[in-house]
């Protein structure tokens, strides 16, 4: 496409140029002002503050690190070709390519950053045995390769390892060509014939980069773009693919799309229109830049009319080469909420940045995770080794997103986690270990319903009894999962190692000690403070009898192990006029104007066309009609919220939510969300006690709970009776206060 100076230059004008890159015309073709010049240049200037560009130095480490590296696969494929026998001219012709992807290739890379490369090799160059094994002797032999660890189970085979300590991920690609020549072009379709699947996926990163750098109009402001919003994203705790989030090729083609929709904007205008496009993006609508490709080799390509499998994914972002896949098949209810969350907090920001009332370091400023929720699930890993340690954490952390779809789907999408994306080292501790966490909370426009529980015990051990079938499991290799409530959370998550003082929302002094028991050290040690009472324990009581008798009373008929039936709409879907989300549903949007259309038609047009749009003359009418629904014939959100609506009808009316009792507990403490044990509540497989057998013990508490008198006596009395059951069995908590 020619820019818009090339054609100021030649005397046309932006207007008459009828071509455009992707599958609608842009939305807005005006070029920027003076103003924006001044606002991208406070941002450039940002990012290099902020460190996110590498030095010349570097830059020339690893040019040089991949020119050795080609250097040693074309010796390491002339080698197995002589070890199997080849004439010595297909040796001497033998050779193997080495071409990188990702962000180096897109040119967004920052210090430590790893680079991803592909080795291209001849058909008799095997994956299994020539690869993983021939050149992983070689690259271990060697004194400037450290940290090397294959893994052959992923989904796309890689070897990684480091080469004077720049990080290499190493994919693999087995041709049906004898000899490789050197200037192979992997755009063209005719080299994926005859190949295996893992070797298509592997080809695919580098045919998906190549196409993003064609596709879009001005490459230069595509990269700082991205750059910027790779950075927004990791420090938002939204980055990261395995987990559930949006990885880099994710992030890549999402900004590539707004630059096809804006030609002519600049990087600061990309930043703020991306956060206005995809806040108002009507979700599982697909964010495509080309139309989808069904090519002539007959490999599937991503269709939600064949394939019962795509009409299920969330947050499609079609990849532009062929075959046509859903980069983010990863994203669940949950991390979708997420992200739409911070679209909408960014797109805010960037309406005040537009009117000069705000600076860049706001919109980037760190997302206080652990501070957010007040209960959390902490995934501990620990090893005996280095290499133990990386593989074994490796795997745990790929099992993660699977522990947050457990849970969606056994609570029935009421109980939202939310991964965070970084592991968590404790420093004072020996050994190799780290932690994971996951905020838990309440879904937004589920009633709460008086001392309601969410059973996920059962889920906690599904997902370790799933972790521990690793089939390279050694001992030593040890996975810990608890339920902690955020004052309970261990001093290391937080900066510096200091928790941060919350506070306090009354005037009311009380000692601690007025309000919680001193248990024997056997039961519970609880965190001591000088500071009197937490911003917590202040919530607990200032709701007054009532509130607290909603709090410590557990109900009576729960029957552990039952869930209830009942969701909310998953679909989000608006009044045509309505331009906000709503709030108590999935992050699903709407548009001033909806598109009414059939099934088939809907379907039949993105296959074509991709996303089709009515011409407006309006930027924000335009804006609104981007993407139209994609409508699925089968298990539809409307039909999905019917059938859950059904079930709530045969379904319990209160649900339990537990934990595995027989995780630990970090640092000593039990968890302060109360076992329903303490209060005679129901034990796994129990009936629920009477009211009979509860009332007395909470109308005593609440009578006298501040004075500290027959509540503290009561609460020693059931923890010292029910201490073997509290560590001996499953223990349940009482998340009726999630929010």
């Amino acid at each position: 496409m020619v820019t818009a100076a090339l054609m100021a230059a030649s005397g046309q004008t932006i207007e008459k140029v009828s071509q455009h890159l992707g599958v609608t015309e842009p939305i807005s073709i005006a070029g920027p002002a003076d103003a924006d010049f001044v606002k991208t240049r406070k941002l450039e200037k940002f990012l290099v503050s902020a460190g996110l560009y590498e030095n010349q130095d570097e830059a020339v480490l690893r040019e040089e690190v991949l020119g050795r590296l080609d250097q040693i696969v074309k010796l390491w494929v002339k080698q197995i070709s002589r070890n199997k026998g080849f004439s010595d001219q297909l040796v001497l012709e033998a050779n193997a390519k080495i071409f990188t992807f990702g962000s180096y290739r897109l040119g967004v890379h920052g210090p430590g950053a790893d680079i991803d490369t592909l080795c291209i090799g001849p058909r008799h160059a095997s994956r299994e045995e020539d690869f993983f094994v021939e050149l992983h002797t070689i690259l271990a032999d060697m004194q400037e390769v450290t940290e090397l660890h294959p893994v052959t189970d992923a989904h796309v085979p890689v070897m990684k390892f480091k080469f004077n300590g720049i990080s290499i991920d190493l994919l693999y690609a087995r041709l049906a060509l004898w000899v490789i020549p050197e200037d192979l072009d992997i755009s063209q379709e005719s080299i994926l014939r005859n190949i295996d699947e893992q070797s298509v996926r592997s080809l695919n990163g580098c045919r998906v980069t190549d196409q993003i750098l064609r596709l879009v109009p001005n490459i230069q402001h595509f990269r700082t773009t991205l750059r910027c919003l790779k950075y927004w994203a990791k420090r938002r705790g939204v980055y990261s693919n395995v987990t559930g989030f949006l990885g880099g090729v994710n992030w890549a083609l999402l900004v590539a799309r707004i630059c096809q929709l804006y030609p002519n904007a600049v990087p600061s205008t990309l930043v703020s229109r991306f956060f206005r496009v995809y806040t108002q993006w009507r979700w599982p609508n697909p964010v495509m830049l080309c139309a989808i490709d069904e090519g002539t080799l007959g490999l599937p390509v991503w269709d939600p009319r064949k394939n019962p499998r795509d009409r299920m994914h969330l947050m499609p972002i079609i990849t532009p080469a062929y075959p046509c896949m859903n980069s983010s098949y990863n994203v669940s209810l949950s991390t979708l909420r997420v992200m739409m969350e911070e679209f909408q907090r960014a797109n805010e920001i960037c309406e005040t940045l537009e009117t000069n009332k705000a600076e860049w370091n706001v919109l980037f400023e760190a997302y206080p995770f652990f501070e957010a929720y007040k209960n959390y699930l902490q995934i501990e890993i620990n090893a005996l080794d280095d290499d133990d340690f990386r593989k074994w954490k490796g795997w745990v952390e790929s099992r993660l997103r699977q522990l947050t779809l457990k849970i969606e789907k056994h609570t029935y999408g009421m109980l939202q986690c939310h991964p965070y994306p970084c592991e968590v080292v404790d420093d004072s501790r020996k050994g190799r270990h780290c932690a994971f966490f996951m905020g838990l909370q309440r879904s937004q426009g589920v009633p709460q319903q008086e001392g309601q529980q969410f059973d996920i015990r059962a889920t906690v051990d599904e997902f370790r009894h799933s972790v521990n079938m690793y089939m390279l499991w050694k001992p030593g290799m040890e996975l810990h999962v608890s339920h902690v409530r955020r004052k309970s959370l261990p001093t290391y998550v937080f900066a510096g190692g200091v928790r941060p003082v919350r506070p306090l929302r009354s005037s009311a002094v009380i000692s601690k000690s007025a309000l919680r028991p001193t248990l024997s050290h056997s039961v519970s040690q609880l965190p001591k403070s000088d500071s009197g009472i937490t911003d917590e324990d202040l919530e607990d009581i200032s709701g007054g009898a009532e509130r607290l008798k909603r709090k410590f009373q557990t109900p009576d008929d729960v029957v552990l192990g039952k869930r209830h039936h009942s969701s909310p709409s998953m679909n989000g879907r608006l009044n045509s006029g309505d331009e906000s989300i709503a709030a108590s549903h999935s992050p699903l949007v709407t548009s001033n104007k909806q598109l009414v259309m059939g099934g088939e038609e809907v379907l039949e047009n993105i296959m074509k066309q991709g996303l089709e749009v009515y011409s407006a003359e309006e930027e924000l009418e335009a804006l609104n009609e981007v993407s139209t629904s994609v409508l699925r014939r089968d298990d539809s959100a409307e039909q999905l919220h019917s059938k859950f609506e059904q079930e709530s009808d045969r379904g319990q009316s209160r649900l339990s939510v537990l934990t595995s009792g027989s995780c630990s507990f970090p640092n000593g403490v039990v968890d302060e969300l109360e076992p329903t044990t303490a209060f005679g509540g129901p034990l796994a497989g129990a009936v629920g006690n009477t009211d009979s057998q509860r009332k007395p013990v909470i109308s005593r508490c609440i009578g006298c709970l501040l004075t500290g008198g027959c509540w503290l006596d009561s609460l020693l009395k059931i923890s010292k009776m029910h201490r073997c059951l509290i560590f001996n069995f499953s223990t349940s908590y009482d998340m009726s206060l999630l929010s």
